[in-house]
């Protein structure tokens, strides 16, 4: 089993004032090399899903995919998983950019979860709610999703529905903070520096 990991770095960033949130700093850093510190442990390579100037992301020595067709997150996983295959990888775990707190033991947990469903596929939940777009993926699924998106669908939850996606619950609620807002971003800075 060969698991790669992608970044999903292609939102607007409208609730951040339009802001190109892979590089908002948290504590000093660019936030996508919080979620890369996190990620790149558990998985054999890196990929980073975005559009526009994939120069950007030099630094980073990661793969930059754009989407063919862009229609959310999953255009951005579908791009993934492509890649992902034609590297020789047989599961994929994407990961928003806005996510840095993700668990030591994500990768682990979703693998285990995903025994339970007979598509493979698991997603991440914790006390607050799923979160879908943290998943992991077999390679295998690149063909439905595909069909998924040409038939004009785009709901992930819809897409892992249909595939009997199993959760991975952790316990830690903060785990899958989204930084969607500049008072989610003052949070994550709060936390960061134990004040929360």
């Amino acid at each position: 089993m060969r698991i790669f990991g992608v970044i999903l770095a292609g939102g607007e960033g409208r609730r951040m004032g339009g802001a190109d949130k892979a590089f908002l700093p948290l504590a000093g850093r660019p936030l996508i090399a919080h979620v890369l510190d996190r990620l790149e442990p558990q998985v054999e390579r890196v990929l980073i899903s975005a559009n526009g100037d994939p120069a950007r992301f030099a630094g980073l020595d990661c793969p930059v995919l754009p989407d063919a067709r862009p229609q959310g997150p999953l255009s951005g996983i579908l791009a993934a998983l492509l890649r992902a295959g034609e590297m020789g990888a047989s599961h994929l775990v994407s990961t928003p950019v806005d996510t840095p707190f993700l668990p030591g033991d994500l990768v682990p947990q979703l693998m285990l979860a995903a025994e339970g469903s007979s598509g493979g596929l698991a997603h991440a939940a914790d006390p607050t709610g799923d979160h879908p777009a943290t998943a992991l993926w077999p390679v295998a699924l690149a063909p439905a999703l595909s069909a998924f998106l040409e038939a004009g669908e785009a709901k992930v939850t819809r897409f892992a529905a249909a595939h009997q996606a199993t959760r991975a619950t952790f316990p830690d609620a903060r785990a899958f903070l989204n930084l969607n807002r500049p008072e989610d971003l003052a949070r994550a800075e709060a936390m960061l520096k134990g004040a929360e």
